[in-house]
């Protein structure tokens, strides 16, 4: 083909475009025009026809969690999650980073021994974060009590005889505070002094003191002990509440949200991809706030409760490059992020909507390529998931697979590929992941589409509806997911690699697709004791009160008592934790293969950290199991909407608003929240203002008033209702038919004194009617005078004017062409409790006791001057 027969073509292209025209200019995802080829976002890919070699010219792209084989080989992976047993032992070891809750041993900085102590210093991660929670030696879990490991549940380990074990924690402050400890002993060899801080490194201390010579082999049977420690990892922006500023770390929050510790990978961690938050994130924040609360949204178990859609878990090392990260945080949330040209990231999570999607017409495809059957070579007749498990001490660890047993009677053997999902830690989720990927991986239809500019718009969006009777008749109305984009003006564009979306792949009946929960081999401590295993763990109201429900596996062992204990989460509100409340279940009757047990009544419609252990007949405790969360919510029921919400008074508004609104027969409504946004934008909780609260009951009334009851306006004769007076008029003003009119022909002004305004803001309105030509200026009257906007359009407007002190009075100048007229003057002094001057919609939210909210009523709108 010849250039000039490529150029031809390409403007034909171009000439197709709906890119460049209005209505995609209102389009959040796709309004900027692409300018640049994706960068960091463009290191993952999803299928294992796609080779690594076309990586840096990706748009769209999805996360790895199947394709294996030469694919898999070259893409960069992140530690295994047996690896946190251990620390790093390198002359230069590379830094660590961790998200959510995971067991990490860090790099070790420094091991040193001094008589008969060892002292040794471990990097946990090179950032800020939130807690230690659990402590292990080697292999076994110990306690910690004011940094003396104890002999509870270790069977005289690590504290036979004279032996004894003491561990230390910094969180990674900036400044960090020094090992005391170990400047006392090291310092004067100038091995560890109060220089060796760690500022903003999360670290771990020891000390380890001799046994005598006949208890050594009690004590230290594996030798020198080894730490490692479960953490909970990195704080992070959450986009979603108003009072955290992506400015100030402080402010940020500790989760395990997937798609807010993928923002803060891309933006903020300092070994991630550095991107500035103000162009990746900030112009499509809202479809990330979208992706946040889908990720939190609850999921039923088959056993009652339930548990969040998407949780992100885990560690890596700056030896991988932020991309194994990347993709690790996508599996977990079957993500698909897309680089815009303008620089912005837009994820996509694994759950289809609408809104996330494309159409693609013949019109828009100038090459296709599509296969409708499935290679021998690249079938998969059972996958099998794999996920890290907290209750085997972080390992990997299989799922309930998923198979086709007539295809592996047809193929002759079982083709086993395996979902590899590191970053998830819960079972449940790395079934629905694997479901997720085991339907696409059945579908026979998928191949690649060579996209013209004018089809833009799918190159960005996840799933593409093609309108395509002339040239894919078979696929026409079909919806197809898109998996990987790259640019191609070669072949006319773009060239999209796809698969068809398979039919039901949001579905789940946990009853029948849940699973066994993976079983855990028999871990016992020093004192031989199992740890529990949890298997759910659900809040239940009672009568205004909350008990805590959890299910455990039985141990078989009918002399093993188990004990509950929780903790709130959070007790002070700056994230530390409150103390351990134990409740034993002597009674507690084996069913099933499970134990049910629960608690007294805990606080109500907190957060709470819940443990089990086992008690035996000596009084011996065994390990306490993983830590789970729970919120204790004692009223889950939303009250109903309110029965009317109005706006009451009328005009003008002067720094207020006043609404009444009135509840229905409904035991649930508690309060009332009022927010205000601009008139016409969408309505957020997390990111409108709230303007209060109202304590209400069941079918009464209440009013409400935003802002400032008492201002009144100081301008006499505003109204013009049936003369000019208190005015004066300079020439071509008159009055007429209740305003003020001026012809064209002369500069003049409209004027009122009113004496000393102070130095106080005066927010002003008026009405600029019958114009026809000319613009007018509010100003202040003084030396010098304060002048206004000009308007030069017919309307109602708002000023807020600074007075200078000198300021005796307004006045409106219009130039010698203007012709209309003035009505409706307002002027008062601001005061900070005004409500501020705009249009604005209203809305009222009911919520219940436990702050669960109801359906919001609104838009109101007022305009407050």
């Amino acid at each position: 083909m010849s250039f000039h027969h490529r150029m031809m073509l390409q403007r034909y292209g171009l000439g197709c475009t709906t890119s460049l025209y209005s209505e995609v200019l209102f389009d959040p995802i796709f309004t900027p025009i692409f300018t640049a080829v994706l960068g960091t976002g463009a290191f993952n890919i999803g299928v294992a026809s796609i080779s690594y070699a076309s990586i840096a010219s990706a748009i769209a792209t999805t996360a790895i969690s199947i394709g294996l084989q030469a694919l898999l080989a070259q893409a960069p992976k992140p530690p295994k999650p047996e690896d946190g047993r251990a620390p790093l032992n390198q002359a230069i070891p590379f830094r660590v980073y961790a998200v959510g809750r995971t067991r990490v041993a860090g790099a070790r900085m420094m091991w040193e021994a001094k008589g008969s102590n060892l002292y040794s210093v471990q990097a946990i991660a090179g950032h800020r974060i939130k807690s230690f929670n659990r402590f292990y030696l080697n292999d076994d879990e110990v306690t910690v009590v004011d940094n003396v490991v104890t002999p509870l549940t270790t069977g005289g380990r690590y504290g036979a005889g004279s032996a004894n074990v003491r561990l230390y924690t910094r969180l990674g402050a900036n400044p960090e505070t020094p090992y005391a400890e170990l400047v006392s002993a090291l310092g004067a060899d100038g091995i560890w002094t109060n220089d060796h801080r760690g500022d903003g490194q999360a670290s771990l201390a020891m000390r380890a003191h001799n046994a005598d010579a006949q208890d050594q082999q009690t004590a230290f049977p594996y030798g020198a002990p080894s730490p490692s420690v479960e953490i909970d990892g990195a704080y992070c922006w959450d986009f979603r509440d108003p009072a955290q500023d992506p400015a100030d770390q402080s402010t940020w929050t500790w989760t395990r949200n997937s798609a807010i510790i993928l923002a803060w990978h891309l933006c903020f961690n300092e070994f991630g991809f550095g991107l500035d938050y103000q162009k990746a994130l900030v112009p499509v924040i809202d479809l990330w706030k979208e992706e946040a609360d889908i990720c939190d949204e609850d999921v039923p178990l088959a056993g009652g409760g339930t548990e969040k859609r998407y949780q992100c878990n885990g560690w890596d090392t700056t030896e991988n490059g932020p991309k194994s990260g990347l993709n690790a945080i996508l599996a977990t949330c079957d993500g698909h992020l897309v680089a815009r040209g303008d620089g912005a990231r837009i994820l996509t999570v694994g759950k289809f909507r609408e809104s996330r999607t494309a159409t693609l017409t013949d019109a828009d495809i100038v090459g296709h390529n599509v296969q409708y059957g499935v290679l021998f070579e690249d079938e998969c007749n059972r996958l099998v998931p794999k996920f890290t498990y907290p209750a085997t001490n972080y390992t990997s660890c299989d799922t309930d697979f998923f198979e086709d047993t007539d295809a592996q009677i047809a193929a002759g053997r079982v083709l086993t590929m395996e979902g590899s999902y590191e970053w998830c830690h819960q079972w449940r989720q790395a079934r629905r992941l694997g479901k997720r990927d085991w339907l696409r991986q059945r579908q026979e239809v998928k191949g690649s589409l060579d996209v013209r500019l004018s089809g833009i718009n799918s190159v960005y969006a996840r799933w593409v509806r093609l309108e395509t009777p002339k040239r894919l008749p078979k696929l026409d109305g079909k919806l197809v997911e898109n998996r990987r984009s790259i640019v191609a003006l070669t072949k006319g564009g773009f060239t999209m690699d796809f698969i068809e979306h398979p039919e039901g792949i949001d579905d789940w009946n946990p009853a029948t697709e849940e699973g066994q929960q993976p079983p855990v081999p028999p871990a016992v401590n020093a004192s031989e004791i199992p740890t529990p295993v949890i298997n759910l763990i659900q809040a239940k109201a009672n009568g205004g009160s909350v008990y805590i429900r959890v299910v455990i596996i039985d141990p078989a062992d009918g002399s093993l008592t188990p004990v509950v204990r929780y903790r709130v989460a959070d007790a002070d509100g700056l994230g530390t934790p409150g103390a351990w409340v134990e409740q034993q279940n002597p009674s507690a009757v084996p069913s099933g293969g499970y134990i049910d047990l629960s608690t007294g009544n805990v606080p109500s419609d907190k957060v709470l950290d819940i443990q089990v252990a086992f008690i035996a007949s000596n009084r011996r405790y065994s390990n306490w199991s993983v830590t789970e969360t729970v919120t204790s919510t004692s009223d889950p029921i939303p009250p109903d909407a309110l029965t009317s919400f109005t706006l009451t008074g009328s005009a003008p508004r002067l720094g207020n608003a006043s609404f009444a609104f009135s509840t229905g027969n409904d035991a649930h409504a508690r309060t009332v929240q009022l927010y205000r946004v601009a008139t016409g934008a969408a309505f957020d909780q997390d990111t409108a203002t709230l303007v209060g609260t109202r304590a209400v009951g069941p079918s009464a009334s209440y009013t409400f008033t935003d802002g400032d009851a008492s201002r009144s306006s100081f301008v006499t004769n505003g109204t013009f209702s049936s003369d000019a007076s208190g005015w004066t008029l300079g020439t071509g003003w008159a009055w007429l038919s209740g305003a003020v009119k001026k012809t064209a022909g002369t500069a003049a002004n409209l004027t009122q004194v009113y004496g000393s305004l102070g130095t106080e803001v005066i927010r002003y309105g008026f009405d600029v009617v019958g114009r026809t030509a000319g613009a007018v200026t509010l100003g202040m009257m003084g030396a010098p005078n304060v002048n206004g906007t000009a308007r030069t359009t017919n309307g109602s407007f708002r000023e807020r004017l600074t007075a200078n002190g000198t300021n005796t009075g307004y006045r409106f100048l219009a130039d010698a062409t203007f012709d209309g007229s003035i009505d409706n003057v307002y002027a008062y002094p601001e005061t900070p409790s005004c409500a501020p001057q705009g249009v604005w919609d209203y809305y009222a939210v009911p919520r219940n006791g436990s702050d669960v909210a109801g359906p919001a009523s609104g838009p109101v709108t007022a305009t407050i001057i």
